[in-house]
């Protein structure tokens, strides 16, 4: 087949690649964001999509709005079968899903109807699944309502970072989305609608959703660091300025310290929660690069009864 593939993040150049390397279909273009500013100098950027497609001599389109009538008529005039999409970035309206013959595939990362939104990896995380996965769809003007195609299950392990779960889950998927492409084409795969039972939201996390109660439980504190890592970021507060913490573990067998309250030793930080304690392993203070927690604390001296996030 023909394909436009849409997406931007680096989460998108497994299944990018996956297709160029297929050998069965055509990557005749990619749609990705428009080129953003990064960095200290703020100079405009290529997505990670773009620089991979340019890479391999594809036509790059980047619209500012999916609706622009020069794309549209450019995405005419390729004339794709179908269009998959990982990560672009942007809703399409109903003239664009038009358009391809075969429609619109994206690859989602959760097992749908179970997370639909900007964040399935996060809130997977944060509600503490034990098992999650990545799905391929038909798109509809819905929030990823549409038909699935296929689905591959991936294990949460205990110590996962978003990042290191959607790393995962963007290598798998980038298989799925291959073979969902294949049996498009060959016509053996059809696409099943999502049941009505089993549907939750993944809206984007906010900062406010990243800022860590430190009366919840242990284990809540541990999901909410791992869920928000690396973005946004899981915060707190010290001494009125905000602090990042990176990474934290659950200490189940050490309880005694009331909610916020810091305990460090000579290499460790403890700080008490709803339940037991959890260990600071990484943070990260305000203007400051990530540091061990414990040369933090030598840092700033901490005193006897201080707390995070008063």
């Amino acid at each position: 087949m023909k394909l436009v593939f849409a997406g931007t993040p680096e989460v998108a150049v497994p299944a990018l690649d996956a297709l160029i390397a297929s050998g069965r279909h055509e990557v005749a273009a990619v749609v990705t964001r428009p080129d953003a500013p990064a960095g200290r100098g703020r100079r405009l950027v290529a997505s990670p999509v773009a620089e991979r497609a340019e890479e391999a001599g594809i036509e790059v389109l980047k619209p500012a709005k999916p609706r622009d009538p020069d794309f549209l008529d450019r995405l005419r005039a390729i004339a794709p079968d179908c269009c998959p999409v990982v990560a672009y970035g942007a809703l399409l309206p109903k003239v664009a899903l038009d358009v391809p013959a075969r429609g619109w595939v994206n690859l989602h990362f959760s097992l749908l109807p179970a997370w639909r939104g900007a964040a399935p990896v996060q809130h997977a995380l944060m509600a503490g699944d034990e098992i999650t996965g990545a799905s391929t769809f038909l798109i509809e003007e819905g929030l990823d309502s549409g038909p699935v195609y296929g689905t591959v299950t991936e294990t949460v392990r205990p110590t996962d970072t978003s990042g290191d779960l959607l790393t995962r889950l963007a290598f798998a998927g980038s298989g799925l989305l291959a073979a969902t492409m294949d049996g498009i084409e060959d016509g053996t795969l059809d696409a099943v609608p999502q049941p009505a039972d089993g549907v939750s939201l993944a809206p984007k996390i906010t900062v406010e959703d990243a800022r860590i109660d430190w009366t919840a439980p242990a284990l809540r504190v541990d999901r909410v660091v791992r869920g928000c890592t690396p973005a946004p970021g899981a915060w707190t507060t010290f001494r009125g300025e905000r602090l990042k913490v990176v990474q934290a573990v659950p200490l189940p067998d050490r309880d005694g310290l009331a909610p916020g309250h810091l305990a460090p030793g000579k290499n460790n930080v403890y700080v008490g929660t709803g339940s037991y304690a959890v260990e600071l392993l990484w943070v990260q203070a305000q203007g400051k690069k990530p540091m061990r927690a414990a040369d933090w604390a030598r840092g700033v001296r901490i005193a006897e009864g201080e707390l995070l996030g008063a």
